[in-house]
């Protein structure tokens, strides 16, 4: 029994931001013959997305690196003139190197992020979106890194969060006292 659904095909795209470059590569086919494109491509029935990530970046760049970060799930009938396609893109970490272009790639090469302009389908979209998703993990960590930091010995981190000048003690309760030890003076006046 043939499926009669007619479905988007899957393509995954890498997105690898390294000293101010992003890696990419000049398309050899159409559509975009000549343009520069995030490394990436279909992804392959016997694999994940993340397996033709790597992949696709080995053989159109040469260089090897691991996934890190989703930048997104971009979708719709017109990112690709050839037919339908949904992309996963996500970020890449790994040591660089100096790429060389291969399979569907006419040349690969690290380009200053301020030159990485008029890219194939939506990847500028997508390096937007990338930018915008490093930038904001900086941004968590480092303020994190300062919360730790700058926190008073003894104070809680609620209180460092709301604006507290000086350290709070914590509120511990007080120890028990031992069974058939005679009460405090405060608790013989009655006080709460």
């Amino acid at each position: 029994m043939g499926s009669a659904y007619r479905n988007p095909a899957l393509t995954a795209d890498a997105v690898w931001i390294r000293r101010g470059k992003v890696l990419l590569v000049r398309r050899a086919r159409a559509p975009f013959r000549g343009r520069w494109a995030l490394p990436g491509g279909f992804v392959e029935l016997a694999e994940t997305v993340e397996e033709a990530i790597v992949r696709e970046l080995r053989e159109e760049t040469g260089l090897t690196g691991r996934p890190s970060l989703l930048v997104g799930v971009y979708s719709g009938p017109d990112r690709d003139p050839r037919k339908p396609t949904t992309t996963v893109a996500l970020l890449i970490r790994g040591r660089g190197g100096i790429p060389r272009g291969g399979d569907d790639a006419l040349e690969a090469a690290w380009v200053p992020l301020e030159a990485a302009r008029d890219l194939a389908f939506d990847h500028g979209r997508i390096l937007r979106d990338a930018r915008r998703r490093l930038r904001s993990a900086r941004e968590r960590s480092r303020s994190r890194l300062i919360g730790r930091r700058r926190r008073p010995v003894g104070a809680s981190r609620a209180r460092v969060r709301h604006g507290a000048r000086r350290p709070v003690p914590s509120t511990r309760r007080a120890p028990r006292r031992p069974r058939g030890s005679p009460p405090s003076r405060r608790a013989r006046r009655g006080a709460p």
